[in-house]
C-alpha cells in the first residue's frame, strides 16, 4: 500500500457519489467507499468502506425486525447521522484536491514588477526586453518568453 497514490474527484463526482447514498436510504453507503478503496487501496479507505459496510449489516437487520408501527427513533438517528457522515466524507474528506496542470502557473515577476538596473551599479539583474531596449543593450533577450 502506497500514500503517492490520488484520486481526484471534480464536483459532479463527489455529488453524483453523495446523490447515491443518500437517494438509496443509506442503503448503497458502502459502494462509494468500495470503489475508493480499491481505487487508491490505502488502509484508511479500506478501513472506510469496512466501517460502512458493518452499519449496513447491523442496521439492515435491525429495521427488519422492528415490528413497531411508530418505528425506532434510534434507528432513524443512526441512519441520519451515518449518511450525513457519509456525505461529509465524500464531499470534503475522501476524494484528493485537483492539481493544476501546470504547476507554474500563477508563479514568477509580473513584467511591471521585473527588477531593473541600479544606478550607480555596472552589473544588475537580468533585464526585460523593455529595459534592454531603452539602454541600448543588445543580445539576447533573458526570461520568459511569455511575458514579453
Amino acid at each position: 500500500m502506497s500514500l503517492d497514490k490520488r484520486l481526484e474527484a471534480g464536483w459532479i463526482q463527489r455529488i453524483a457519489w453523495s446523490v447515491l447514498a443518500v437517494g438509496s436510504l443509506g442503503l448503497l453507503i458502502w459502494v462509494p467507499f468500495l470503489y475508493v478503496a480499491i481505487r487508491r487501496g490505502r488502509g484508511s479507505d479500506w478501513g472506510a468502506f469496512a466501517s460502512f459496510l458493518l452499519y449496513e449489516l447491523v442496521t439492515l437487520p435491525w429495521a427488519i425486525t422492528d415490528q413497531s408501527d411508530s418505528g425506532d427513533p434510534i434507528l432513524g438517528v443512526v441512519a441520519l447521522v451515518s449518511i450525513g457522515m457519509a456525505v461529509g466524507m465524500l464531499m470534503f474528506a475522501v476524494f484528493d484536491k485537483r492539481q493544476p496542470k501546470y504547476g507554474a502557473v500563477g508563479r514568477g515577476p509580473v513584467p511591471g514588477q521585473m527588477p531593473g538596473p541600479v544606478p550607480g551599479r555596472t552589473q544588475g539583474p537580468v533585464q526585460g526586453p523593455a529595459q534592454g531596449q531603452a539602454h541600448g543593450q543588445g543580445g539576447p533577450v533573458q526570461g520568459n518568453p511569455y511575458l514579453r
